[in-house]
């Protein structure tokens, strides 16, 4: 279990700490954007393996105490949860923000708030946070409380700490952009300072999302060795 609580405690760290704050841009000032975005990419892919490996391991070791077990309910809730958080994270990759890993440009653009946009700026992130919620309700071991609740924090503090990243790099800019968006999926909308417009996300960006929540469904068993379907 150690093994897997170390693994966690680097990938959140990476992204919250090294990514998340100043040191970033220290880091940058020392060595340049091209080679420090190099290594972080590096380094997240040997976190994800680690987790995987450390999951894995703790899965099957002796103090991976089940503070829950799976039922109908919350089995077909993690269903419905999986096809949201699919269609939220490929929408929001497939549309263009300035939340994005070198898109800050996209600011430039005055009709810019467009489609999910409207929903929430970080739609990514929050389909990451639905995902893995989804999956703390049907993996009720520690060892699952440790992966999906880690991947759960890093998705919604990692909302703020690029919020906070973009500020400081963009100012006012940044500033508008964010009084016409929300974090919290639905929020302007809900207050009124954006309205729901789904002819602007299209059809096809949430065809696609089901399209990978359905072939995540069918390959899970394969993958990962436990069936997601009934």
């Amino acid at each position: 279990m150690s093994n897997l609580i170390a693994a966690a405690a680097f990938f959140v760290l990476l992204h919250l700490v090294v990514s998340g704050t100043r040191l970033r841009d220290v880091l940058i000032a020392r060595i340049g954007q091209g080679p420090y975005m190099g290594l972080f990419v590096l380094a997240s892919f040997a976190g994800l393996a680690w987790l995987g490996w450390g999951f894995a391991e703790a899965r099957a070791a002796a103090d991976n105490v089940v503070y829950w077990s799976v039922t109908p309910a919350t089995r077909t809730i993690q269903l419905v949860l999986q096809v949201v958080a699919m269609v939220f994270i490929v929408v929001g990759i497939a549309t263009r923000n300035p939340t994005a890993v070198r898109s800050e440009a996209a600011l430039d653009d005055p009709d810019i708030v467009r489609g999910m946009l409207r929903v929430t700026r970080h739609p990514f992130l929050w389909g990451v946070a639905i995902w893995a919620v989804g999956h703390l309700l049907v993996n009720g071991d520690r060892a699952g409380l440790i992966l999906f609740g880690s991947m759960l924090i890093l998705a919604v503090y990692g909302t703020r700490s690029i919020d906070a990243k973009r500020k400081r790099a963009l100012g006012a800019s940044w500033d508008a952009f964010a009084a016409r968006t929300s974090n919290i999926p639905f929020a302007a909308i809900l207050s009124g300072r954006q309205s729901l417009s789904l002819g602007e996300i299209g059809w096809w960006k949430p065809a696609l999302g089901l399209a990978v929540a359905a072939a995540v469904a069918l390959a899970h068993p394969y993958a990962f060795g436990v069936a997601a379907l009934p």
